[in-house]
């Protein structure tokens, strides 16, 4: 295993097709991957309806101890406060320096809290995050996916280009090799599979 363990936030609606890329290719990467609640005793569901008993509380995370904090989406990030936590530790990892990866309604979670007020970041569309009342709108950027220092934001539509962001800043692929992670996973590419066997052979 790699250093220190990957978090995954999961909490009931999470949207589970968001961060499956970025989880499968780090842990084939190496790297421990943990997954958080609002309890380690609670069970929570997806929205695909896939079941996850936790494995650690949020309370127990701390930043000195963590690779990444990664925050999909969910419903519940629109229509209650449930999640207000979730955000208020991305802020606390953003302080210690640890990275935060937010998709989907997680952007929405963050802009809440502040976070995206000062640094490039993108979502699903601008009014989305407009309807916060964030004050950030002048820094968002119309990409499929945004690494600025140590937040990575993207879209719903986009799990790919934010695995990509993740892979990159974690240090699993870079250069050539990453370029055709991506355009085999996001546009078919059949060049960029021997491009990626040839390099990551051995492994």
């Amino acid at each position: 295993m790699t250093g220190k363990p990957v978090h995954l936030a999961v909490y009931d609606t999470f949207a589970d097709w968001e961060t499956g890329f970025a989880t499968a290719y780090l842990a084939r990467g190496g790297h421990l991957i943990r997954t958080v609640g609002a309890s380690a005793a609670t069970p929570v569901t997806s929205i695909g309806g896939l079941r996850v008993l936790p494995d650690l509380a949020l309370d127990d995370v701390r930043p000195e101890d963590s690779s990444l904090l990664i925050l999909p989406g969910a419903d519940l990030w629109d229509t209650a406060d449930d999640l207000a936590p979730f955000a208020r530790k991305a802020r606390e990892f953003l302080a210690a320096g640890t990275p935060v990866a937010a998709i989907c309604g997680a952007t929405a979670g963050l802009a809440r809290e502040g976070l995206l007020d000062e640094r490039d970041h993108t979502s699903a569309v601008s009014f989305y995050l407009a309807a916060t009342g964030y004050r950030g709108g002048h820094r968002y950027t119309e990409a499929d996916a945004v690494t600025d220092g140590a937040l990575i934001t993207a879209g719903p539509t986009e799990p790919v280009a934010f695995a990509r962001e993740i892979l990159h800043l974690l240090g699993v692929y870079e250069g050539e090799v990453l370029d055709a992670w991506y355009r085999l996973f996001h546009d078919s590419d059949p060049q960029a599979y021997a491009v990626l066997e040839n390099a990551t052979a051995g492994r």
